[in-house]
C-alpha cells in the first residue's frame, strides 16, 4: 500500500513538472512586440450559436495581436466547460519586457489583477493597453492551440465576443470596450483562430 501511495505520489510530480515545462514562460527582449491595439466591428445583429446547453450571441467581431501577460486554465467554475482558459493580454508598451519587469501580474477567480511600486507608464495606460478575456475554443484544433499558449509569448487571435446563457438563467456577457476596468470589464472570445507570432 505504502508503495502505491509513493508510485501515485511520483506520478503526480512528473505531470506537475511536465505541465510546468509545458507552460513555462517566455522571455522576450525589450522592446514593444504588438504595437496596435484589438480591432472590433460591432454587430447590429449577431448571430447565434449552441454549445451543448450553452447559447451563444455574436456581438462584434474581434482581432488582435498581443503578448500573454498571464495564463488561468480553470476546470471547475461555471464557465469552465465553455471557456478553459483565461489569458491577460497586453498591446503597446504592455507589450514591452521593459516595462512588464515592473509590474506584478497575477490572474485569480477570473479576474486579472496587477501591482506596481512605481508606475512605469500611466494608469490608465495599463488600463486600457491591457485586459483579461476568457476564451471559448471553437473547435478541437483551437483547443489544443490555446492549451500550448505560454505567458510571454505573442499570439494571434480572431473571432467574436459573444454573450452567453444557459435556459437554467445562468448568464455571461462580454465587455464591449478596452475603457472600462472592474467587474464585468473581461471579454468573452469565441475563438475562430489562435497562432503563435514571431515577434
Amino acid at each position: 500500500m505504502r508503495r502505491l501511495l509513493w508510485f501515485a505520489l511520483l506520478g503526480a510530480l512528473v505531470w506537475g513538472a511536465l505541465g510546468w515545462w509545458a507552460h513555462r514562460p517566455l522571455h522576450p527582449p525589450a522592446g514593444v512586440l504588438a504595437a496596435d491595439a484589438p480591432e472590433q466591428v460591432d454587430l447590429d445583429q449577431g448571430a447565434t450559436l449552441q454549445r451543448g446547453d450553452v447559447t451563444l450571441r455574436t456581438r462584434a467581431h474581434f482581432a488582435l495581436t498581443a503578448r500573454v501577460l498571464s495564463r488561468e486554465d480553470y476546470r471547475f467554475d461555471a464557465g469552465a466547460s465553455l471557456a478553459p482558459v483565461d489569458l491577460a493580454l497586453g498591446w503597446g508598451r504592455m507589450s514591452d519586457s521593459a516595462v512588464l519587469s515592473r509590474i506584478d501580474i497575477r490572474q485569480s477567480g477570473r479576474f486579472y489583477y496587477w501591482h506596481v511600486d512605481e508606475f512605469p507608464i500611466p494608469r490608465r495606460e495599463i488600463e486600457t493597453s491591457s485586459a483579461n478575456m476568457h476564451l471559448i475554443p471553437a473547435d478541437e484544433g483551437v483547443r489544443r492551440a490555446m492549451e500550448r499558449v505560454r505567458q510571454g509569448e505573442l499570439v494571434h487571435i480572431e473571432g467574436f465576443l459573444v454573450d452567453a446563457s444557459r435556459p437554467d438563467g445562468w448568464r455571461w456577457r462580454t465587455s464591449l470596450s478596452r475603457e472600462d476596468t472592474g467587474d464585468g470589464a473581461c471579454e468573452l472570445v469565441y475563438v475562430e483562430a489562435l497562432q503563435p507570432v514571431a515577434p
